[in-house]
């Protein structure tokens, strides 16, 4: 593995910023003008990093250009290529687009959970939706999935799976790749799978989007429910910070009452090592593991 956070924000006591390493390039991304007029400085011990990417939050890019001549994607040192990065997570290779893709690159959080989905993939049919660049799907695949479905509204983000899949030309599996609103396909479809997994972006990105977030995940988690077969596995996930750990899980639970299927509570997951998290604002991870 050497794709991996190195600095995780104010967790780490470097407020509004972030660095992760893609193999030889390290991508820093910042997320307050604080940083702007100390950047040399913070670039300065950075020396151990062969090349170096910035990243700008959108609400920065503005002062950042005007004022200190910087643009979100540009490279500060290193390799002017911008290509995307090809580096190892557990021994697979993924791309990751260092200069526009979203975050960073590549969503670095979610490796112990992909690590946990190949293990329970074997001999399964399995959908992975929201699937973005595919990581759930190439993990199933070296887990021996019988089958993997690649389920996300970005055509972008279907072609970044495929790539990911050539990377990794020993895996042998079926798979395919849906093009669909991912809420809609897995309510109206009568297609059924062995391991689900739903991790789709934040959904609620503010306070005042709770409520309306937390009626969505019951909605989206109960139509998932009803696509499994008998001993199916459901893999859900939340990454919006303003729903709570607790009431994500409570949440999974009654919507699996509410199935009347008998269900299994497997496990339940949080931040990732590379991920700490030291005050409550920050705790925006968590994924639960069910059995039906």
């Amino acid at each position: 593995t050497n794709g991996y956070r190195c600095i995780n924000g104010e967790s780490d006591g470097w407020p509004g910023l972030v660095l992760d390493r893609y193999a030889e390039t390290y991508v820093l991304k910042i997320y307050t003008a604080a940083w702007l007029p100390r950047l040399q400085e913070v670039i300065g011990l950075l020396e151990f990093a062969p090349r170096i990417v910035l990243r700008l939050s959108r609400n920065i890019s503005d002062v950042a250009k005007t004022k200190f001549n910087h643009t979100d994607g540009q490279i500060i040192r290193g390799d002017e290529s911008e290509e995307p990065v090809v580096f190892l997570e557990n021994g697979l290779r993924f791309e990751a687009d260092v200069i526009r893709g979203q975050k960073t690159g590549f969503f670095l959080d979610q490796r112990e959970n992909r690590k946990e989905v190949e293990i329970l993939a074997r001999g399964k049919v399995v959908l992975n939706a929201f699937s973005f660049s595919g990581g759930f799907s190439v993990y199933s695949a070296r887990g021996e999935a019988k089958a993997v479905a690649s389920l996300d509204i970005s055509q972008h983000a279907l072609d970044s799976a495929e790539r990911n899949f050539a990377l990794n030309p020993t895996l042998k599996v079926q798979r395919e790749s849906i093009k669909a609103d991912a809420f809609e396909w897995i309510k109206d479809s009568n297609r059924s799978f062995d391991l689900i997994i739903l991790d789709p972006p934040s959904l609620a990105k503010r306070e005042a989007e709770r409520a309306d977030a937390m009626r969505a995940y019951s909605k989206l988690i109960g139509s998932a429910i009803e696509r499994l077969n008998k001993n199916g596995i459901l893999v859900a996930a939340s990454c919006s910070a303003h729903v709570n750990a607790e009431d994500f899980f409570d949440t999974a639970r009654r919507a699996s009452q509410s199935s009347v299927r008998k269900f299994q509570e497997l496990k339940t997951t949080r931040h990732a090592p590379d991920h700490p998290v030291t005050f409550p604002e920050g705790d925006y991870l968590k994924c639960i593991y069910l059995k039906f």
